[in-house]
């Protein structure tokens, strides 16, 4: 067999294979010889048809099929002698034959770039810290008491965060129009949940009184019929409700999962879980920072092959998305064009990652997965459970042992750049401000 390699591009590379048609020859031959065992032609009993009966039977899938291997196994061992990197598949092409003895093709493929991390050393990075204290618990407590927020009955005017129930019909020069009208419409008042001229007419109305107003509807509405124009408005108040919320006491410590009811145990597990998700939140913003700043330092040239490859499972991603929101998504266009960007990021940190893990030594270390895997399973009822389901099957630690190499990543990043530390609120980080 003759290799002749061509560099194409920075990237690209072609093989030129000559294989004697004497060797594929020989392989179609015993190839039939084997099927002619077992062939079943009509006229003979199986087994016992000629040679040359089969290969008229059989010759052309045969001799496919010998090519199709000789083309792939040629095309590993030139790669192995050759230590090339192949990135995505290659595009394999017939040739012109040059004579009866030879069988030509070529292999179109890319090779992994040559990764060079550019200096971190001057390179500032973003650090975000935020300590958990009582402030971030009592935040957290008054989350989950509105989320148990009760609405009782009230015999006043609406006030702001008030539930109330009401009638309206709404009509553009004197016509009602679709989507204008409701009965027994609940909403909280004043929170943004109507239009703010709708919002400012019902406050202060009492239950069973009826106003008429106008309502202009912004320009961008999303009901184009009613964009742009003034509508009239008649609403009922049907009933009014004001928010309660539980007091901090035993029976809510028991609602939140406190067999005992003991409020300082209830508090205790609070600020363990606001830690932990503060932790998680705080390790993805840093990580967002490094892998920018690792992208900002260094120039990679990306594999057209593995950028296309990236591209297509982001469209299966979000066909798979549209799916499991109720969708068909046959009925979405998805041009790959939307995905590129993300794709070629995505492809350069890849390259970017395995390069700097290698020639540091920041792989993932057994302690360091295990660790990781009992932080999460410390958030379930029975965290033993949790460990044994982790390390049942070696796949199901694939995520885990990602996520610590990203964390050691982050972390000798830091260490060789110029982190700046950024205090964050609490809001900031839960994303409230």
């Amino acid at each position: 067999m003759q290799v002749q390699m061509e560099t194409l591009g920075q990237l690209e590379r072609r093989l030129n294979f000559a294989i004697p048609m004497g060797e594929i020859d020989a392989a179609v031959d015993a190839r039939l010889k084997g099927v002619a065992r077992g062939a079943k032609i009509q006229g003979f009993r199986p087994g016992k048809a000629p040679l040359k009966i089969v290969a008229q039977n059989y010759g052309p899938q045969v001799r496919e099929e010998v090519l199709g291997e000789k083309v792939q196994s040629s095309f590993a061992s030139a790669v192995q002698a050759q230590q090339l990197r192949v990135a995505g598949y290659p595009r394999f092409e017939a040739l012109p034959a040059e004579s009866t003895t030879e069988f030509r093709f070529a292999a179109v493929f890319e090779v992994y770039p040559e990764v060079s991390i550019g200096d971190l050393s001057s390179k500032e990075i973003e650090r975000p810290t935020l300590e958990v204290s009582d402030v971030e618990v009592d935040k957290t407590i008054d989350i989950l008491r509105k989320q148990r927020t009760r609405f009782e009955h009230v015999e006043r005017a609406v006030a702001k965060g008030d539930r109330i129930v009401v009638d309206f019909s709404g009509k553009i020069d004197g016509v009602e129009f679709a989507g204008g009208s409701a009965k027994n419409y609940a909403f909280l008042a004043g929170e943004g949940q109507m239009l703010p001229e709708f919002d400012a007419a019902v406050i202060d109305m009492k239950d069973g009184e009826t106003k008429s107003f106008d309502l202009s509807f912004p320009e961008d509405y999303h009901g184009k019929d009613v964009a742009g124009k003034t509508a009239i408005f008649e609403v009922t108040v049907r009933n009014v409700s004001e928010p309660r919320l539980p007091e901090i006491d035993a029976d809510f410590a028991k609602a939140l999962g406190i067999e005992d009811g003991d409020v300082e145990k209830m508090r205790a597990e609070i600020r363990k879980n606001v830690s932990r998700e503060v932790k998680r939140r705080l390790q993805a913003r840093a990580k967002e920072s490094v892998m920018q700043a690792l992208l900002d330092v260094t120039t990679i040239e990306l594999p057209k092959s593995l950028v296309g490859l990236e591209i297509g499972r982001l469209i299966e991603q979000a066909r798979e998305e549209m799916r499991s929101r109720g969708f068909d998504p046959k009925e979405m266009p998805f041009p790959p064009e939307l995905f590129e960007e993300q794709a070629k990021r995505r492809v350069a940190l890849g390259l970017i990652l395995a390069e700097l893990v290698r020639a540091n030594g920041l792989e993932a270390k057994p302690e360091q997965v295990k660790a990781l895997v009992q932080e999460f399973a410390e958030s379930y009822e029975h965290p033993e459970d949790v460990v044994k389901w982790y390390y049942a099957s070696a796949d199901r630690l694939d995520g885990p042992e990602a996520m610590v190499m990203e964390d050691n990543v982050v972390a000798y990043v830091y260490g060789v750049a110029k982190p700046i530390d950024k205090v964050l609120t609490f809001d900031e980080l839960m994303g409230n401000a």
